[in-house]
């Protein structure tokens, strides 16, 4: 029996892929979903199962009250999402973690897409797209194999699909002691024809210098996996500690220099400072500039506090350097996640610049619905920027600065800020979580009706 819509091609079967076909087909629209292995395996995967999980088998907190990724896997289930799913239904115990056993999940995921009469699996590497293929997700994640990853740099920019992450910690600016650091561009200058306050400096007297450099040398690093040793630095993602390495003044002459600027409380000239950047359009969340590394999370932690005006930092996302292929997503995709210059091309999950896998599968089911809107002629709404699916989407698709674009987990300091209350105060500490998640769980509901 001859189908009533064309096919919609799914490139990828990972997390974000089986979404997205799990999606369209529940709209009755038939799907084909490219998957390479076992025909071309990569560095990671061991199996050739669809929705493998290649590291972790936690898909991270299931408290939907006041955790933000939490309140994602609620939003999923309100939204039928397969992974999550799966995940409950294959789920280990973990605490107040969901996790799961990895081999069963994978199972799981690909036991309903293999039975879904609307779902075609074809197992063979995709290079390049046809111009028959009208419309197209393309959710091959972080390891898109290299002919398919030439085509996307061919379709974009150069410079527009990384294949390293020099990631810099981003700490929530409710965090940060304004008592101690102050708003100042070096020599007051801005780019966009501002007050010359683009930056938030962290001043370093010179024993809080030398005592920080020998913290950077002495901290626990990760090791790179076995299929990232060959990938080499370069200086535009080069650790802060290998900076450190080189000279003890090194960094005073790099990201730490104290040129151009004078401390806003006192007038004085640092030994050397640390600069943060203004990292989402919210203006919640800041960047420390140049400061990508390989220390384990806790060591960054701990340093990390030691400078001034840092003391109680809360981070949204701690610094990392690794392999991964991503598109600069805020420059390329509109708001339906589609290309720009190729606009039958949707992209989803971990290569649109998400981080984790309940993420890459929250981008795979909204690519999914918007490509099964296209299909159908029907008026897409996207979900509200105040639920968790909002915020992410709002993220990668323009809310984030295309320019410092680094892949990003799931947190509050992506959604827009609570209101007041009659004093002008807004909640603090877990108040604040709970109130983001009631608002967030509660209007995704209301716009779930209509998605």
């Amino acid at each position: 029996m001859s189908q009533p819509y064309p096919p919609i091609h799914v490139i990828g079967g990972g997390l974000a892929g089986c979404e997205a076909a799990f999606q369209i087909a529940s709209k009755n629209i038939p799907v084909i979903l490219h998957e390479m292995r076992p025909q071309r395996m990569t560095d990671a995967h061991q199996t050739q199962g669809l929705a493998e999980l290649v590291c972790s088998n936690s898909f991270r907190s299931d408290d939907s009250t006041a955790n933000a990724v939490g309140v994602l896997h609620e939003e999923m289930r309100q939204l039928g999402s397969l992974i999550i799913r799966c995940a409950d239904r294959e789920k280990v115990p973990a605490g107040g973690a969901l996790a799961v056993d990895r081999e069963r999940f994978s199972a799981a995921v690909e036991t309903v897409i293999a039975a879904h009469p609307l779902i075609t699996i074809k197992r063979a590497e995709v290079t390049t797209i046809p111009d028959s293929w009208d419309q197209v997700i393309v959710a091959t994640g972080p390891l898109t194999s290299p002919g398919l990853a030439e085509s996307i740099r061919a379709w974009g920019g150069e410079d527009d699909l990384a294949f390293f992450d020099a990631i810099a910690p981003i700490v929530h600016f409710d965090s940060i002691n304004t008592d101690i650091v102050w708003f100042q561009s070096r020599y007051d200058k801005s780019t966009d024809g501002g007050d010359g306050k683009d930056y938030i400096n962290c001043p370093l007297n010179k024993p809080q210098y030398d005592n920080f450099i020998e913290a950077l040398l002495t901290g626990e690093k990760m090791q790179f996996k076995d299929w990232e040793e060959n990938t080499p630095y370069f200086d535009g993602c080069m650790p802060i500690e290998v900076m450190a390495s080189r000279g003890h003044d090194t960094l005073r002459w790099g990201p730490m220099k104290p040129v151009g600027l004078t401390n806003g409380h006192d007038q004085s000239r640092p030994h050397a400072v640390i600069q943060l950047r203004q990292d989402n359009a919210l203006g919640t969340l800041y960047n420390m500039v140049g400061f990508q590394t390989k220390l384990k999370y806790t060591e960054q932690i701990r340093i990390f506090r030691t400078i001034p005006g840092l003391e109680q930092a809360e981070f949204a996302r701690l610094g990392g350097l690794h392999r991964n292929t991503f598109i600069n997503a805020p420059r390329l995709l509109d708001a339906q996640l589609r290309f720009k210059s190729r606009p039958n091309l949707r992209f989803a999950g971990q290569i649109t610049g998400v981080e984790g896998y309940v993420e890459s599968a929250a981008i795979g089911l909204l690519a999914g619905l918007m490509a099964a809107h296209d299909r159908l002629q029907s008026r897409w709404t996207p979900p509200p920027a105040d639920t968790a699916h909002g915020a992410l989407l709002t993220h990668i698709t323009g809310g984030a600065m295309a320019d410092s674009f680094q892949p990003m987990n799931v947190n509050f300091g992506l959604f827009p800020e609570l209101p007041t209350d009659q004093r002008g105060r807004r909640p603090r500490g877990r108040d604040r979580k709970a109130a983001y998640a009631k608002r967030a769980i509660e209007s995704l509901g209301r716009w779930a009706r209509t998605a």
